[in-house]
């Protein structure tokens, strides 16, 4: 399994978090099993392989740290959300954009442009053009106004 795909599969886990009572750990230990995974792969492609060690640590900490700053990631998606309010974007969109600005944030190991280009990316596989654009947009503003401050 690649990096893209465990990040992927961490923004499928952060999409779950919003709608889910379960804490992060007990999502994360039932999700990351050779069974889920085996079971998911009846329907997406993403889960024929399961993580390795190295590779369940990156989506736990990817998933862990979004829930943890989700309140700090989510303040960042509304400032250069430009005319929208946070409850009209998508929670897919507002996953992969709490996945790729945590990984800017706090994973000094994966490079800046990387998360971001995975992060629009994905979002060809789960969004509306328009909605890619978006994401694309907060993000950029994002990196360019935090990261050069």
């Amino acid at each position: 399994m690649v990096r893209n795909t465990a990040r992927e599969i961490a923004i499928h886990l952060s999409y779950e978090l919003s709608f889910t009572d379960k804490t992060v750990d007990a999502l994360l230990s039932q999700r990351l099993t050779a069974e889920s995974f085996a079971e998911l792969a009846e329907e997406e492609d993403l889960y024929r392989e399961v993580p390795n060690a190295k590779q369940v640590a990156y989506i736990r900490r990817l998933v862990s740290g979004v829930r943890e700053h989700g309140a700090e990631l989510d303040g960042y998606i509304e400032k250069y959300a430009k005319g929208w309010r946070f409850s009209r974007i998508p929670l897919v969109a507002s996953a992969i954009m709490r996945v790729a600005m945590y990984e800017v944030m706090y994973m000094p190991d994966v490079p800046n442009a990387a998360a971001i280009n995975e992060a629009v990316e994905i979002a060809k596989k789960y969004e509306t053009p328009e909605t890619v654009k978006f994401i694309n947009g907060i993000l950029g503003s994002f990196s360019r106004q935090e990261l050069s401050e």
